[in-house]
């Protein structure tokens, strides 16, 4: 059980000394720091995210310091609140150790868990309305032209289905049909 800083500026002409202090005032003996910016990767806080175990805390000067969008924050909440760690945010005044702190980090999780929901919900509804407009949903069919002619081919030699099938190693009756009615191929109702 640890307190384990972060501390980040946006550009390498800033400086970390601030946040390093009050990350050492906390406690803090192991302290991850980079200077990029939220947008682009991070690796030291992936480092940090990954060296954290239960029962540590992460302590951060400040909340916009750890997530790039309120989405993505919401995120390291509910994991960290999933492994067992807390969270401090010093100039936020949120100490995940204090029942107010716990509160907070339940209520983040529960904020993320909602979002994720909303977002599964709207996703659905766009595949099912997808659908219901006839558009095909997934990896686009790859076509192979010489298979259609060989199917087509055999059907004109008066072939049945399971025996192209067979022959062309298919393995469903919907592919040969469908590749016959790409070439516009009526078939025999005998």
């Amino acid at each position: 059980m640890a307190n384990i800083g972060y501390a980040r500026v946006s550009s390498r002409e800033q400086h970390l000394d601030m946040q390093l202090t009050a990350l050492r005032d906390k406690g803090c003996q192991t302290i991850f720091q980079e200077k990029v910016s939220g947008i682009r990767q991070r690796p030291e806080l992936e480092k940090c995210l990954s060296f954290l175990r239960e029962g540590d805390t992460l302590v951060v000067y400040k909340f916009d310091r750890l997530g790039r969008s309120l989405k993505n924050l919401l995120e390291i909440f509910d994991s960290l609140h999933n492994r067992g760690i807390t969270l401090i945010s010093i100039k936020d005044g949120i100490d995940g150790n204090s029942n107010t702190g716990k509160l907070m980090m339940t209520l983040m999780a529960a904020l993320a868990e909602f979002e994720r929901s909303v977002i599964a919900e709207r996703c659905s509804a766009g595949r099912k309305e997808a659908q219901l407009k006839g558009k095909r949903l997934g990896r686009a069919p790859g076509i192979n032209q010489n298979k259609i002619d060989a199917v087509v081919g055999l059907y004109k030699q008066g072939m049945g289905i399971e025996p192209i099938m067979q022959q062309l190693g298919i393995k469903s009756k919907s592919t040969v049909y469908r590749y016959l009615n790409i070439r516009k191929i009526k078939l025999d109702r005998k």
